[in-house]
């Protein structure tokens, strides 16, 4: 089976260097510039090219690697001069873009399949590093999801087939887990920085915790991994946590305070804390701790925001 690959960044170079290691030939790679397709196919020892069509008439499974933007623009420019063919699978790796944009193949008669790994590639060899026993979601046309199916398991990973319309929600879900877990370190890295410590020593400080977290996760589930404050109830410390950052970085308050709302009622379903301490938890989340109620906010809950 002759594997074509067209964009040459981390998750298409380090695709084919994984299917030619499991015995797939990469019949050519064709890249937005004609400098990173040759890095690429030095490391995939396969034939380098200019224009995307040529890879694709060279090849029976056609991977569009491109960023999201450029997958439909590159199919439809590949279909205008009849670089696809009946009987080809041209596949790309978006978790946000359906198969449909991969139209102009099918109109050409290929089959279109989205194959989209849950993980996050950095590099191609951190690609290549990760990708191996990854969950995939598979979508597409019938006769293509076999071939996706068959990667997966090449692959040593798992697979389920999403609905078209589920794909915005998946999508999501993965930002969150990934993107917007490296904001959140950056996050408490700046807290502790206003805290007095070295931007090194956060890293090196926190990277225990984190890893912890992540193995109370793995091991006892969510929400029964949820500690600290919040889950123990106890809304003095987060009074104090508050009254802290907006003194000394007050553009961090909300980011501090969605994620307290929505860690309240995460304890609420933990069982830790009931509904009224969960509502309480929400009253001080809401107030903004100026200079007059950082003053009062030794008194109760309400306070001037």
């Amino acid at each position: 089976m002759q594997v074509g690959i067209i964009g040459a960044g981390a998750v298409g170079t380090g695709m084919g260097i994984l299917l030619r290691r499991r015995g797939y030939t990469i019949a050519g790679i064709a890249s937005r510039t004609f400098a990173s397709a040759r890095r690429a196919a030095a490391r995939l020892d396969c034939p380098v090219f200019e224009r995307p069509e040529e890879v694709a008439r060279r090849a029976d499974v056609v991977f569009i690697t491109t960023s999201d933007q450029a997958i439909g623009p590159v199919a439809a420019a590949v279909a205008a001069v009849n670089g696809f063919r009946p009987g080809q699978v041209v596949i790309h790796m978006s978790g946000s873009l359906t198969s449909d944009v991969l139209e102009p193949a099918r109109q050409a008669g290929a089959l279109a399949l989205s194959l989209h790994p849950l993980q996050s590639c950095a590099d191609a060899d951190r690609a290549v590093t990760n990708l191996p026993g990854s969950v995939f979601s598979l979508e597409g046309d019938e006769e293509a999801l076999s071939l996706g199916k068959r990667l997966v398991k090449e692959l040593g990973g798992e697979y389920f087939i999403i609905s078209p319309g589920a794909k915005p929600l998946y999508h999501a879900a993965a930002c969150v887990a990934s993107n917007y877990l490296v904001s959140l370190i950056d996050l408490s890295y700046r807290l502790m920085q206003a805290a007095g410590m070295e931007p090194e020593m956060a890293a090196r400080a926190l990277a225990p915790l984190i890893k912890g977290t992540l193995d109370n996760i793995n091991e006892k589930g969510i929400p029964r991994a949820l500690t600290g404050p919040i889950a123990r109830g106890d809304i003095d410390t987060v009074r104090d946590h508050l009254v802290a950052i907006d003194t000394a970085v007050p553009e961090l308050g909300e980011i501090y305070r969605a994620l307290g709302r929505y860690t309240a009622g995460l304890a609420g379903r933990k069982g830790s804390i009931d509904p009224r301490e969960v509502e309480l938890f929400r009253q001080i989340l809401d107030i903004r701790f100026d200079a007059i109620s950082r003053r009062a906010a030794t008194g109760g809950v309400t306070g001037e925001g």
